[in-house]
């Protein structure tokens, strides 16, 4: 589908920025723990525009198959 690969790396993205996050907590840095929210949200914008692409592309070949 179109927004696979938006898909994965929205996952990615997310899972790095908890990781990121819980270093941040653990070793009492605020700027990284704040960083990893903010990739945890790339993540979650990432995997937003992939259900767009996708939801896109289902309603354009469905308007190209009624022709």
């Amino acid at each position: 589908m179109a927004g696979k690969r938006d898909k994965i790396m929205g996952k990615g993205n997310e899972a790095a920025g908890a990781a990121r996050e819980a270093a941040g907590k653990i070793t009492h840095n605020k700027d990284m723990e704040a960083r990893g929210k903010a990739q945890q949200v790339k993540g979650k914008t990432q995997e937003a525009l992939g259900d767009v692409k996708d939801s896109v592309k289902k309603a354009t070949d469905a308007l190209n198959s009624k022709d």
